[in-house]
């Protein structure tokens, strides 16, 4: 366990999140990648909760500016609205009292509690299994904020009713919103002609993209299409850790292989099927996340329900911006998206993220992932009249 702990305190600094988390693990007793003032109260969250790893985490820069300013009028919740808040997270707690009864009150209804005092603000956030779910826990917690709060500013930019204090603080923090390198490593070429040629491609892919910081925590996917095999990596899987979790599927669905796969197995095999493509990356790139889901149509009678009910053909240049839900149902965006990626570059879902295509291997959808970014960062910086 000790192990584990360390890894994940590890991951998060690597990831940005936090410069000292405190994390710990339940084997036959507490163990905690190091020793802190605030662990025995954390200890008391731990055992009046049925789970067995915690993480407690002051959260570097740009996300401490962000959550002590959304922060600032003391709501009793965050409320954002991108696809993991919506699907994992619901909203994120917040108090100002750095205690086991507050926290409690609030961890046994949600995954996450941000505390924020005139000392500092903290996210908590916990695992029933793993550390690796506190992890991905915090990680959308700082994503979904940050999403949030450019949302906004954009938002009212378009609105006319800017808050100086919001355009004060980003003015501040831009500079430590790191940009996106300026092109992708080179990766592993094709065609691929087996199974195994086509998952080291994968593994290599998939990590290149969460070191490019295209993804929240590990969230996304990726696949290959190999004559009537789609190889698609797991649901819940590390894209940065995909050796051992890429699932071979046939495209008939004659496997039972597709229990295991992502939840977008379907999406991908539509968009396979209606095109010539061989590869697909899926990340969530920020500043593509942050312009899906900015529209200046206030009066929408779908207003609210963009993510399902967007009626309007959208563009980011020439990037379409659908609606669509994770999964199969009549609103997965399994029946939105494959349609919209048809010979263009990318797609993006509402408040998702970005998917790509390549004809021969993962160079160009990484490309395509990376280069998409790059032009919504610009975008978004000179609407709102700053250099990115």
């Amino acid at each position: 366990m000790k192990n584990l702990v360390d890894k994940f305190a590890r991951k998060i600094v690597q990831a940005g999140l936090a410069d000292n988390p405190l994390v710990c693990g339940l084997d036959d007793e507490l163990v905690w990648n190091r020793s802190d003032p605030a662990a025995p109260m954390l200890a008391q969250v731990v055992a009046n909760m049925r789970i067995n790893s915690l993480i407690c985490a002051e959260p570097a820069e740009p996300y401490r500016s962000i959550l002590r300013f959304l922060c600032r009028n003391r709501p009793a919740t965050i409320n954002p609205q991108d696809c993991e808040t919506r699907t994992f997270l619901h909203d994120l707690p917040v108090t100002d009292v750095f205690s086991a009864d507050a926290v409690l009150s609030r961890l046994r209804y949600r995954k996450s509690v941000i505390i924020c005092d005139e000392d500092k603000v903290r996210v908590i956030s916990f695992g029933t299994v793993s550390p690796e779910q506190a992890f991905v826990t915090l990680s959308s917690v700082c994503f979904s904020t940050f999403v949030l709060f450019f949302s906004r500013l954009l938002e009212q930019k378009r609105a006319g009713s800017l808050d100086d204090h919001a355009l004060n603080l980003c003015e501040r923090i831009r500079p430590l919103v790191t940009p996106p390198a300026r092109k992708p490593p080179r990766l592993a070429t094709g065609p691929f002609s087996s199974i195994r040629d086509a998952a080291a491609a994968m593994v290599e892919a998939g990590r290149q993209t969460v070191n490019l910081g295209l993804v929240d925590s590990y969230f996304g996917n990726i696949s290959c299409r190999l004559e009537d095999t789609i190889c698609i990596s797991q649901t819940g899987s590390s894209l940065d850790e995909l050796a051992r979790c890429i699932d071979p599927c046939p495209l008939d669905g004659s496997s039972c292989t597709g229990i295991t796969a992502s939840s977008e197995l379907t999406a991908h095999n539509e968009i396979y099927l209606s095109s010539t493509c061989r590869t697909i990356v899926h990340g969530h790139p920020k500043f593509v996340v942050i312009l899906s889901m900015a529209c200046d149509r206030m009066n929408c009678p779908n207003r609210g329900q963009c993510h399902v009910r967007c009626d309007r053909a959208r563009f980011i240049e020439d990037i379409p911006i659908v609606p669509g839900e994770v999964g199969t149902g009549p609103t997965g965006l399994c029946h939105t998206l494959p349609p919209a990626i048809r010979d263009r570059r990318g797609a993006i879902v509402w408040g998702h993220g970005l998917f790509t295509t390549g004809k021969i291997d993962f160079n160009e959808p990484l490309a395509g992932l990376l280069a998409i970014e790059q032009m919504c960062r610009r975008i978004f910086f000179e609407e709102i009249g700053a250099t990115g």
